[in-house]
């Protein structure tokens, strides 16, 4: 190996200019450029921040990075051939860094004592790295290729770092609820017209749960979620806007909506939620939670006030949420769904308890808390686990 050449080759690079830029890549150029055992180790730390098979975590630096050759493909427009004649060569220099042993490398040193080693699995890196280009639809590519879910904040959409892991296998009850918004949510996935939803009903019924828990669920599928809270609303259409040649699938996520009056987010709100061309794009999705059906606080001033047109006003106030195409109602659970939650939950966290003692206390602890609730059985089971510590 020529570690002088392929220092050169790497310097070529200009469709995978990220790659090359990118902290494991510029760890491995700086030890080919000058070998030494530190340059190494630096190298083998940061691969080992990623992964640990070399060419596996260089075709996932290669698909993810976010260049105009994989723009053009992703929309699938026609890549001019100057372009692709680039990238095939890059892809050929990539190919053979991919190759690269931890033998061929630590052969570069004078050097006969412990060194890092790591894996290298046999890959045919255009091959693979066309696969993934095939399947774009369903991996993405810049941030959204590693991530599912999202926020958003000054600088733009981010990665949230902790995201909810909720399994749908997890949640217990409103299978139907469930099940409407999973076929919502295929709809989308298949370019089939979706509806914005609202999932509404009692605090503490599983709503936001459902929504992560489908988007964990879809997102092998292609379906990636962006969580806006409710004084972002204003910038809902320069964010579907930058989504909308996204070969990905999008739910813009509003959790525990609603309004006063005369907030000015109402209005924004349902002037996106008329769906016109030039607002939603095609390949997104709004869902919104509320504990409220109609999302606007009302009083009864509001109903009896002097407005001369008091029932235009009211139908005013009522009209967003038929704005939604469509309504999910998650009510109270009634005593034996309660506790049919309560004995799953307390079977999945290892929980062993005689069943009469354990409704008798599951029945108290939902009355303490103002109302059975599956929030309240996941209270519940964990003071109980707290106890067992």
């Amino acid at each position: 190996m020529d570690n002088h050449v392929l220092v050169a080759k790497l310097d070529s690079l200009v469709v995978f200019r990220g790659v090359r830029n990118g902290k494991i890549v510029s760890a491995l150029y700086d030890y080919l450029a000058a070998p030494d055992v530190a340059r190494y180790a630096d190298f083998v730390s940061a691969l080992f921040e990623r992964g640990y098979d070399w060419p596996a975590v260089l075709l996932d630096l290669s698909a993810e990075d976010e260049n105009r050759y994989v723009i053009l493909r992703a929309r699938g427009q026609e890549v001019p051939a100057v372009l692709q004649s680039c990238a095939d060569a890059e892809l050929g220099i990539l190919a053979e860094l991919a190759a690269l042993t931890p033998a061929d490398l630590t052969g570069l040193l004078d050097y006969d004592e412990y060194l890092p080693a790591f894996d290298g699995s046999a890959l045919d890196f255009a091959a693979a790295y066309e696969e993934r280009m095939a399947n774009i639809s369903r991996t993405g590519y810049g941030i959204y290729a590693r991530n599912v879910m999202f926020r958003l904040e000054d600088r733009g959409i981010v990665p949230v770092t902790s995201p909810d892991k909720m399994d749908v296998n997890y949640l217990i009850g409103y299978e139907r609820e469930r099940q409407t918004l999973i076929d919502n949510t295929r709809a989308l996935l298949a370019g089939k017209p979706a509806a914005n939803t609202l999932l509404y009903g009692d605090a503490g019924t599983g709503k936001s749960s459902t929504v992560k828990a489908v988007t964990n669920l879809l997102a092998p599928e292609g379906l990636r979620l962006i969580e806006i809270r409710k004084d972002q609303l204003r910038q809902i259409p320069n964010v579907m806007e930058e989504l909308r040649d996204n070969p990905l699938k999008f739910i813009i996520f509003i959790d525990d909506l609603s309004f006063q009056k005369d907030d000015d987010n109402f209005s924004t709100l349902k002037a996106i939620l008329e769906g016109s061309a030039s607002v939603q794009a095609p390949n997104t999705a709004i869902y919104a939670t509320s504990n409220r059906r109609h999302l606007v606080k009302e009083s009864f001033a509001d109903r009896d006030g002097d407005d001369i047109h008091r029932n235009d006003t009211m139908q005013e106030l009522i009209s967003l949420s038929g704005r939604f195409g469509l309504a999910i109602l998650f009510s109270k659970p009634n005593k034996d769904l309660y506790l049919e939650i309560v004995h799953e939950m307390a079977r999945a966290k290892g929980i062993t308890m005689p069943e009469e003692e354990l409704d008798v206390k599951a029945a108290a602890f939902a009355t303490r808390k103002g109302g059975r609730s599956p929030r309240a059985a996941e209270q519940f089971t964990d003071s109980l686990l707290a106890a067992m510590d």
